[in-house]
């Protein structure tokens, strides 16, 4: 791409994750509260609750992942960045003025179907870079999400403590302004000649399956990487519930623990990526990352306080690898022309890693910590994660190694 151009639209690629990092974060110390209050229901039918709030936007994610990548390929990453852009303010402005738990639901299924931010985002980002920088370029938007995570928590568990609703009308105008800052200064990253026709027989998620099929290598690191996104969805899911519950964390613990968690993704995907990918290849990168997951998740499971949730957070920071590693060994196998339809199916495995998180995850927390478990046991969500990471990393070391796209050709 145009180094003119580039520069800009990296700019406002990573801002766009930053926001909505910010919009992710900032609700989550309060949307346990919120949840009960329109429900009038226990923190652990909450946790519950939560989980299908997390399944609704799932649900709608996984069909629409897909279609918004291919409307990508076809059109260009601005069009579709921009109407996403517009569904996230909306969906936060729905959710704050929400007078009953439908309301929220509602507001999920917006989330869910505009959501292509994100994986748009992705390949937006590998127009821009080549094969070889690509992990660096997929780092450098996991850092923009993990500085995200820092302030969007923190400001969320401070303005919190003023209402419960004040988080979610914050996040929706942080949307508009970046809505609006990416009208005037998003340059189009998808070449005229990288473009194809838009079809809707590989617009969905078994479609794209079929196409990406015949890409070698793709379907293998496909199945590791949704097993270690559900693994992953631990955390949306569950950890504003397992901390009360566990820790009886306020919503200002809750959100320190997650700029922490942000702070630290942030350090090693901006500072780490590049050179370690640079030293030792996206493999062992990978291998690292979700290995080090698997181990963070088997210390949540039996800790029993609060304070080391911190060091354990520290000691496992290079679990933030195995993301942009994975990303990267699965875009630099398919052409310039297929990136969209990619991080579209991306998203649809994204989408139903985070179906299949709180179907698993929040019942075990509610059950295990309500007064029917035969054990109190709160860390059995975590246990269940570390199982899926490891399964995760049994299957990675078992893969073979396989050529990019260029060199194939």
């Amino acid at each position: 791409m145009d180094a003119a151009k580039a520069k800009p639209a990296t700019r406002f690629v990573l801002g766009t994750i930053f926001i909505y990092a910010v919009g992710f974060g900032i609700i989550m110390p309060v949307l346990p509260q919120l949840v009960v209050e329109l429900g009038d229901v226990t923190l652990s039918d909450a946790a519950r609750i939560g989980g299908w709030l997390i399944l609704t936007y799932a649900l709608f994610q996984f069909v629409c992942g897909p279609f918004i990548g291919n409307l990508s390929d076809r059109f260009g990453r601005r069009p579709v960045l921009l109407v996403s852009l517009a569904g996230f303010s909306i969906d936060y402005a729905v959710m704050g003025f929400a007078p009953t738990l439908a309301w929220l639901f509602l507001g999920r299924a917006i989330a869910g179907t505009f959501g292509a931010a994100f994986s748009t985002a992705y390949a937006a980002m590998a127009d821009i870079y080549d094969e070889k920088d690509r992990a660096r370029g997929f780092g450098l938007i996991g850092a923009a999400f993990g500085t995200g995570f820092i302030v969007g928590p923190a400001i969320g568990g401070i303005i919190g403590e003023f209402g419960t609703r004040l988080p979610f009308f914050v996040a929706s105008g942080l949307g508009a302004a970046n809505l609006l800052y990416g009208f005037f200064a998003f340059p189009e990253t998808l070449a005229r000649e990288n473009r194809r026709p838009f079809k809707l027989m590989r617009a969905n998620p078994l479609g794209a399956l079929l196409k990406l099929r015949n890409m070698p290598g793709v379907l293998p690191i496909a199945l590791i990487y949704l097993f270690w996104m559900t693994a992953q969805n631990i955390y949306p899911t569950t950890w504003a519930y397992f901390t009360q519950i566990r820790f009886a964390w306020s919503p200002g613990m809750i959100g320190v623990s997650l700029a922490w968690t942000g702070m630290l993704m942030a350090l090693v995907q901006a500072l780490a990526v590049g050179p370690m990918v640079k030293r030792l290849g996206e493999r062992r990168n990978a291998i690292i990352g979700i290995a080090l997951s698997a181990v963070a998740y088997a210390l949540y499971a039996v800790n029993p306080w609060g304070w080391a949730i911190f060091v354990i957070m520290t000691a496992t920071a290079l679990a933030a690898l195995g993301g942009p590693a994975l990303s990267a060994m699965m875009s630099q196998r398919v052409p310039a022309s297929m990136q969209g339809e990619l991080q579209g199916f991306v998203a649809s495995l994204t989408a139903l890693s985070a179906i299949t998180a709180p179907l698993l995850f929040n019942p075990s927390l509610a059950y295990f910590s309500s007064p029917y478990a035969p054990v109190y046991f709160p860390g059995a969500a975590f246990a269940i994660a570390a199982a899926f990471a490891a399964t995760a990393l049994v299957i990675l070391l078992f893969t073979r190694r396989a050529g990019s796209h260029a060199e194939a050709n």
